[in-house]
């Protein structure tokens, strides 16, 4: 029995290779994965070599070592089973399913303390979205909904779909959204957002204005299109807030800061997951903010959102797919069998 890992190893090119099943350190414990869940954004500009090579994979979390050059593992979120224990780890541990911030592998060794205790009552397919919640969940963190406010979302992949869903649930006067497919904008509306746009349609601040009659007070633009960011500064009002929450990798963006940007006090904030606003680590830990994806888990339908499921093995139709028909695709898993 031999572990496979999927490598990045050119634009467009993927490739799985073959190495022995790891055994774990005496602190590890070794993980079977079950189903591991295609991150389009970030894994779709790796794929086609517009990421950084020289930025580091991920500084706050273990199993992303080294940087964004080819050949690349990559990946984070990861679902399996807990197959066998290091000398200093509780046989406890056996058996247990476990979420990780892992690559796409069929076997990996980590420390108990990165792996997250999936809960028996949400599935493994469930578990795969804990990454891309955590991170709506983060973006509602940083962009704070207020009672009463106008707020957008430029973009309806699967975390802009996951943070509409959790805004809908906030007391707001108006949620409109943006994308350019139509199954995702049925798919967010079907999630309460009170309209979704096509932006090839109407002008950001145009669909705005319609649907809610004025400019926004909050603005999230997750659509990893750099062009959008213009947009979400037009569609925001007075004192309004622009949240990014793309990431645009090496691609370029030429913004119009000479419009009402410069009188209306706009507010541009990035948002990542990878770690807490200073202003909230205070109050806020990642077991808090864990535990709050956990809970919207439970509320959230969110197996509806997943698409297609791809043997490992076949990982280079999931990446085509994903890149050549966007339109067909929401959330996209890997499976190992």
């Amino acid at each position: 029995m031999s572990a496979r890992t999927l490598y990045f190893t050119a634009p467009r090119t993927v490739a799985v290779r073959r190495q022995p099943v790891p055994e774990p350190g005496p602190n590890e414990v070794r993980v079977r994965t079950t189903v591991s869940a295609i991150s389009a954004g970030t894994e779709g500009l790796i794929y086609r070599g517009d990421a950084p090579a020289n930025l580091p994979a991920d500084s706050e979390l273990e199993a992303l070592t080294g940087d964004l050059s080819f050949p690349l593992s990559y990946g984070y979120a990861a679902v399996g089973e807990v197959t066998a224990v290091g000398k200093n780890v509780s046989e406890s541990w056996l058996e247990r399913r476990v979420f990780a911030y892992n690559p796409h592998e069929s076997h990996f060794c980590a420390p108990t303390d990165d792996l997250l205790v999936v809960p028996e009552d949400i599935s493994n397919r469930e578990a795969a979205f804990v990454a891309n919640l955590e991170t709506a969940v983060t973006f509602l963190l940083d962009g704070a909904p207020l009672l009463g406010e106008r707020v957008a979302v430029l973009g309806q992949g699967v975390v802009g779909l996951l943070t509409t869903a959790v805004l809908a649930e906030m007391p707001l006067e108006t949620l409109v959204t943006f994308d350019a497919y139509e199954r995702r904008r049925e798919r967010s509306e079907a999630l309460s957002a009170d309209r979704s746009l096509d932006p090839l349609e109407f002008e950001i601040r145009e669909g705005v204005e319609a649907v809610a009659g004025e400019r926004t007070d909050l603005t999230y633009e997750l659509s990893g299109n750099p062009d959008a960011l213009d947009g979400a500064i037009a569609a925001t009002g007075y004192d309004g807030r622009v949240i990014v929450g793309s990431w645009y990798g090496t691609k370029p963006t030429t913004l119009d800061l000479g419009g009402h940007f410069h009188r209306d006090r706009l507010e541009i904030e990035s948002s990542q997951v990878s770690t807490i606003a200073p202003s909230l680590r205070g109050r806020w830990s990642r077991e808090r903010r864990h535990e709050v994806v956990w809970d919207w888990l439970r509320q959230l339908e969110v197996e509806s959102l997943l698409t297609h499921e791809f043997p490992l093995e076949d990982a280079g139709r999931a990446y085509e797919l994903l890149e050549e028909r966007p339109e067909e695709a929401i959330q996209v898993v890997l499976t190992y069998e």
